[in-house]
């Protein structure tokens, strides 16, 4: 089923200039694609149960976001790239649904699974707000390595816990419980990096990081170990939440992306 609805999603981002709604002979107003995009997306949300109703609500404000932002000239081809930022964000999306339900009962016999009632409106501005502010702003470097931060980051801890394994503070290096703030292991750091390449390169398509796509993906990188950075000493602290973490380490991969393809 995920296989098909990201396909939907795909050939919605790639189709061409719309001229009809549905092809019902209904003519778009200019923000009409974003928004029939960002309304199947919710429902795709809905469906999967991805998300609470709050969550899928700013979800689709951030895909609309996404779907708004300023086009791409890449010096390849006579025309710009429309939509850069969305292919990127089905790949998040994607990852993320799939991270989370891998090894789904080993997480919830040992208390670390997420609560299925999907993420919450705050934990989805955590992860993609930035992304949607680089993208408003035409900083698609900075979109991409914050989209790929967010990939790698739920990839890392979710399939790093279900799999399991020595986990490490990041500080200390000390061995901790899986799922300890700051804590990192071998295979959930792979399945990060994994994430990161993999967002990496479908926000590539059509040479739209070119030549920055390697700087974007070691940024984003960089953003997952800064998380881990976070958790193993603020967060551990209490003195910010997780949401936070997530936000600004995604808000550290855009900056450096950004600053290093300036």
């Amino acid at each position: 089923m995920l296989t098909r609805v990201a396909g939907v999603l795909l050939v919605l981002a790639a189709a061409g200039p719309p001229v009809t709604a549905l092809k019902l002979g209904l003519p778009l107003w200019p923000l009409g694609r974003p928004l029939l995009i960002s309304l199947v997306f919710g429902a795709v949300v809905w469906a999967l149960r991805a998300a609470t109703s709050g969550g899928i609500a700013v979800g689709m404000l951030i895909c609309f976001l996404l779907t708004q932002s300023p086009q791409i000239w890449t010096g390849f081809s006579a025309l710009p790239i429309g939509r850069p930022a969305l292919p990127a964000l089905i790949a998040v999306f994607v990852i993320s649904f799939a991270a989370t339900k891998f090894g789904r009962t080993k997480k919830e016999a040992r208390g670390l699974a997420e609560e299925r009632r999907g993420r919450q409106a705050s934990q989805i501005v955590a992860n993609l707000g930035v992304a949607a502010l680089f993208a408003a702003v035409g900083r698609y470097e900075g979109c991409t390595a914050a989209l790929a931060e967010a990939a790698a980051d739920t990839a890392s801890s979710e399939i790093g816990q279900a799999i399991g394994g020595p986990v490490k503070l990041l500080t200390t290096w000390k061995t901790v419980p899986a799922g300890t703030d700051g804590g990192i292991s071998i295979t959930g750091t792979v399945a990060g990096i994994a994430a990161a390449s993999i967002t990496v390169a479908i926000g590539a398509l059509h040479h739209a990081l070119w030549p920055h796509a390697a700087v974007v993906f070691l940024s984003a990188c960089a953003g997952l170990l800064f998380d881990s950075l976070l958790g193993a000493t603020v967060e551990r602290r209490g003195w910010i939440g997780n949401d936070l973490v997530n936000f600004t380490s995604t808000l550290f991969a855009a900056l450096l992306a950004t600053f290093l393809s300036s």
